[in-house]
């Protein structure tokens, strides 16, 4: 048994093929059009949300005379208005590891936008289970006890069961490792650490950064997005720049100006 912190790791983003955002630019007439836009994700959006209103420059649609020249500016009128649609364009890829089955159980609630590869224990076997201790836990000696000893006894019902079952032998098929280990995870905490991969949408981000920071939210799951808000904060700043951050019992809490946009 060892102690674990949930980490996260942001491991992709949406690119813009430059060569056919160039072709659909000629297309239209504004072949020379740029964006400022810090980012492929954030510049995507704001190409998607100029073709709605052919809105490139003033002209090329004759209802339009002035338009907001800056990514920033832009990604603002579109939060400001809740043009949301437009957002959900991009994929931004996390992968979160060292968290529970209790946070990957909250968090498949969120389905819509998102895609999820979860470490599967038919095939992992679990032969040294991780652990994070809760405030409530950690900050009592008698609980730490419980909560330790419970995990390593877990633990060793593991290790017996792969000794019993003989899963290390060489002629044991990957099939019968495969059922076994199934079986075996029956005995496995809902707290064991494990990993999940997440992908979401920009707007799906920011709804569930905004419920899941929020104090009402669990404790791991806060622990969890609170690093998700720092992260697309610093690296999508026009798309995040509505969010404020206040620290609640020692977690921060994103709150955005323009909710469920």
């Amino acid at each position: 048994m060892h102690q674990v912190e949930p980490k996260v790791f942001l491991i992709g983003e949406t690119k813009i093929i430059a060569d056919g955002l160039k072709a659909y630019l000629q297309h239209i007439g504004v072949p020379d059009w740029d964006s400022d836009a810090p980012t492929d994700v954030e510049k995507l959006i704001e190409v998607m949300g100029r073709l709605c209103y052919r809105s490139f420059k003033p002209g090329i649609n004759p209802n339009v005379t002035k338009i907001r020249e800056h990514n920033a500016d832009y990604l603002a009128n579109i939060l400001k208005v809740k043009h949301g649609s437009v957002i959900e364009h991009p994929m931004i890829n996390f992968i979160f590891a060292d968290v529970s089955r209790v946070f990957t159980h909250e968090l498949v609630r969120h389905r819509v936008g998102v895609a999820i590869s979860q470490e599967s224990l038919r095939f992992v076997r679990l032969n040294d289970l991780g652990q994070w201790l809760p405030t409530v836990i950690k900050e009592d000696e008698t609980a730490i006890e419980i909560f330790v000893r419970t995990f390593k006894e877990l633990e060793k019902l593991q290790l017996e069961l792969a000794e019993y079952f003989k899963l290390d032998e060489e002629d044991k098929k990957f099939h019968q490792k495969k059922v076994i280990t199934s079986a075996m995870r029956r005995l496995a905490p809902e707290g064991v650490a494990t990993t999940i991969g997440w992908s979401a949408n920009p707007r799906t981000i920011r709804w569930v950064l905004e419920m899941r920071t929020s104090p009402d939210a669990e404790e791991e799951i806060r622990f969890v997005f609170g690093k998700v808000g720092e992260i697309v904060c610093k690296r999508y700043p026009n798309l995040f720049s509505d969010f404020t951050v206040e620290m609640v019992d020692g977690h921060p809490w994103y709150k955005p100006l323009n909710s469920k946009v």
